[in-house]
């Protein structure tokens, strides 16, 4: 089996990223054979559970209230309503259901709502996950003895190139949090935007992060940056593909159990795209039309691509 490890130089990453592209694939690839069934994809699904206005200066998103995108602040959705989506969700094959607020913290009395979602989600036989900014201690305690499996707080880029794309956070409010996550026996689900106008060693730095972490993430959502009009980063070129499978695969070998998850921008990539970075490693998709405020692959494009490559779908299995 591939060590698992903790300690990965940026020379080390460097060199991944500088293998011929067959080589790191096949890398990855077998490695990814070690630990995952190849042909098993998790799929989840991803709901708004309250939507814009949000008070950080994030320059790739459409929820900040600094960026003029013209989206409409909504409330807290009722927890009827986030019960019914969980249950299509879970009708459409996603076995872990998301639930992300647009606030820099929740308060006390927002977390006592977020609670009883993750409860009644959770007695629906999902795993459940949750994205809500920084939290406390205290408050991720809370989540815990709700029965939370996942929390999902992005490092977004390198600590490097962080401060061109947020400045109302710092890279160690993120960290402080996944600290608190992991302190508190909830999985952690941490990974990147690609294409916010990073340099290559950027991308190797995020995910020596992400690696160096005491404990790899259990889920690494890589997102590619959706050009939002309204925000800073809306004119920024695409990235190229086989950058984003690059970073893919290294994933993969840098953090061989986590699960690695094709996440924003895939209404972007061709299938090819997609296969190759399966092939890469990646066995997580989010699934549905909507990720949070973006548009996402249709269920049936993806039922399509799944049938075609010979994927399935993973079975759920509900634990922390």
């Amino acid at each position: 089996m591939s060590e698992i490890r903790n300690n990965w130089t940026l020379a080390e990453v460097d060199a991944l990223f500088a293998l011929p592209f067959n080589d790191l694939l096949f890398k990855a690839q077998a490695i990814h054979r070690q630990y995952f069934e190849p042909n098993k994809v998790q799929v989840s699904t991803l709901l708004s559970i309250k939507t814009g206005a949000c008070p950080e200066d994030c320059s790739y998103c459409s929820q900040s209230a600094r960026n003029d995108t013209g989206l409409e602040r909504e409330r807290l959705l009722a927890l009827e309503e986030v019960v019914n989506a969980a249950q299509e969700a879970r009708e459409a094959g996603a076995t872990r259901f998301c639930m992300g607020a647009a606030w820099r913290n929740p308060t006390d009395k927002s977390l006592d709502h977020v609670v009883e979602m993750v409860k009644a989600v959770k007695d629906l036989g999902l795993e459940t996950c949750v994205t809500l900014g920084m939290l406390t201690a205290e408050q991720t305690r809370r989540l815990r003895d709700a029965g939370l499996d996942y929390y999902n707080h992005n490092l977004d880029t390198s600590p490097e190139f962080y401060g061109e794309v947020i400045t109302t956070r710092s890279y160690q409010d993120r960290l402080d949090t996944l600290s608190y996550v992991r302190e508190a026996g909830i999985n952690v689900c941490s990974g990147g935007i690609l294409g916010l106008g990073e340099s290559a060693t950027d991308r190797a730095r995020l995910l020596q992060e992400l690696a160096n972490l005491p404990k790899h993430p259990e889920s690494v959502p890589i997102n590619e940056l959706v050009r939002i009009p309204g925000t800073p980063l809306a004119e920024n070129e695409k990235l190229d593909s086989f950058d984003f499978i690059r970073c893919i695969a290294v994933a993969r070998i840098l953090m061989p159990t986590s699960y690695v998850r094709l996440s924003a921008g895939r209404t972007e990539m061709s299938d090819e795209t997609q296969a190759l970075c399966f092939f890469a490693g990646a066995n997580s998709i989010f699934a549905g039309d909507r990720l949070l405020t973006t548009d996402n692959p249709a269920v049936d494009a993806d039922q399509q691509l799944f049938s075609t490559l010979g994927l399935e779908r993973e079975e759920p299995c509900v634990s922390v």
